[in-house]
């Protein structure tokens, strides 16, 4: 994060995701935040309930068309796990460093504070077994 000063991070310690561009213009992005925990499925509980919550809260998805000028991308929303981002206009500032996309997002409410978010994908290697 950017803001002069280290925050929470957005989403934990060690998150993980995949962000998939094609050529046709389409892009899909999932974000898992760190250290979530297995859900106790079959339990019928309210427990149940609450755990759900926590992993719908700690899970990202979106996906549509992307569009990409003057180093900005834009993330034109589709569907997403969050409702309220379909139909709307994600704009990240866009930079490479080697096999890197850094994407840094404008000031947002985070953790209950106004940041910038800067999130840096890994591009992984065309020959890479990414499935263990």
């Amino acid at each position: 994060m950017k803001n002069g000063e280290q925050g929470e991070p957005p989403y934990g310690a060690e998150p993980s995701g995949v962000l998939t561009y094609t050529k046709d213009g389409r892009m899909s992005s999932l974000i898992s935040y760190g250290g979530r925990k297995p859900l106790s499925i079959g339990r019928g509980s309210g427990e149940t309930q609450q755990e759900q919550a926590e992993a719908f809260k700690t899970f990202l998805a979106y996906a549509g068309k992307y569009t990409f000028s003057g180093g900005k991308v834009t993330h034109h929303v589709e569907i997403s796990s969050i409702q309220n981002y379909v139909g709307k206009d994600l704009v990240r500032d866009a930079r490479f460093q080697d096999d890197q996309l850094v994407l840094v997002t404008p000031p947002t409410l985070v953790n209950r504070k106004i940041q910038t978010v800067e999130l840096v994908w890994q591009r992984v290697p065309r020959d890479a077994n990414i499935i263990s």
